[in-house]
């Protein structure tokens, strides 16, 4: 059931003549996706920025939510002539991307201090069915037995990047439970599609919406987390920090549990028949630099994302591996 409603999810969203217009979770991974896009897009710039700048002119409120009027407006100094195409390199077994679109993102809660696991659904805050959102959502229906929704994600770092939102009106907090970790395993153990994976980020570890979701993705290959040169993969290559690799739900789920008891942030990444655990420090941690705070399960797993040339550039294996470590709780 999961393998067809998977793989049918992922034909109607690759097919939709939406995802074609503003497929920008492809459009910087794929040079000729990029050059057909950019004359339309180009176009659509000009025509946004033209009306926002007449409607600041003339005294009137605009219509759009403030986050994407800023995220605009700083896209619209940055230059459209001077966006393009993500990049990316090898450090040792890291991956390295240049990508300085995703600086963008407003920060939310994964700016904020670490107060626990758990913090209450606040419906007057930032979440998923908020309804200027509906034009974002990708695909919504059953899947896996459970309602769920798609959304687009204005801020991608990985190959068909999604916002997986399951059961979106119970409201849920970004709090993982039993059921939806076994629900996140099935999903990627039995969808047929290879290289589905899923990222989670809890609270005080990157999460910057207090709304239960995942971040899906497909990889071409295997994340440097998933590298079997890694010990906790069974090879013998320590990792910079404490990880976990678990091939039974059950187990992952006593691991979480204790987690959760002891108040300690974590990232995860689903994948088929696997999910890879970090335990970490909060993100208000003293021990990180101020970029570092925002790292999530990318860059827990290995792929890091950087917002300057320079540091693309510049930064070293050795310099990322030490940058790891400072996570280990």
């Amino acid at each position: 059931m999961i393998r067809d409603t998977a793989a049918a999810f992922l034909a109607e969203v690759s097919g939709s003549e939406a995802v074609r217009r503003a497929m920008a979770t492809e459009e910087g991974y794929d040079p000729d996706l990029w050059a057909q896009l950019v004359p339309a897009l180009a176009r659509r710039h000009a025509e946004r920025a033209a009306d926002i700048t007449a409607t600041l002119r003339h005294g009137r409120t605009l219509a759009e939510p403030d986050d994407d009027v800023m995220v605009f407006l700083k896209l619209n100094m940055i230059g459209f002539d001077h966006l393009g195409l993500m990049e990316s390199r090898r450090a040792g077994p890291w991956h390295i991307m240049f990508n300085p679109i995703r600086a963008l993102r407003p920060a939310r809660i994964s700016g904020q201090q670490f107060e626990g696991l758990l913090r209450p659904f606040d419906p007057a805050g930032f979440h998923f069915n908020k309804p200027f959102l509906a034009r974002e959502v990708l695909w919504e229906g059953e899947l896996g037995g459970r309602p769920a929704r798609v959304l687009y994600n204005k801020f991608p770092f990985a190959r068909l990047h999604g916002l997986l939102v399951p059961e979106p009106l119970r409201t849920l907090p970004q709090t993982l439970t039993p059921e939806l970790h076994g629900w996140a395993w099935d999903l990627c153990a039995q969808s047929g599609v290879p290289g589905l994976c899923l990222g989670y980020n809890s609270t005080g570890a990157g999460a910057s919406v207090n709304h239960l979701h995942f971040q899906s993705f497909v990889q071409a290959g295997p994340l440097p987390v998933q590298d079997v040169r890694f010990d906790h993969n069974g090879g013998t290559d320590p990792y910079p920090l404490p990880c976990l690799r678990f091939s039974d739900p059950v187990e992952a789920w006593i691991e979480l549990d204790r987690l959760h008891l002891q108040n300690t942030p974590y990232n995860l990444i689903y994948s088929q028949g696997y999910v890879h655990l970090v335990a970490r420090v909060p993100q208000d941690s003293g021990k990180l630099s101020a970029q570092s705070r925002g790292y999530g399960w990318s860059e827990m797993a290995g792929a890091v994302t950087l917002f300057s040339r320079e540091a693309f550039k510049d930064l070293s294996a050795a310099e990322f591996e030490a940058e790891l470590a400072l996570f280990a709780p």
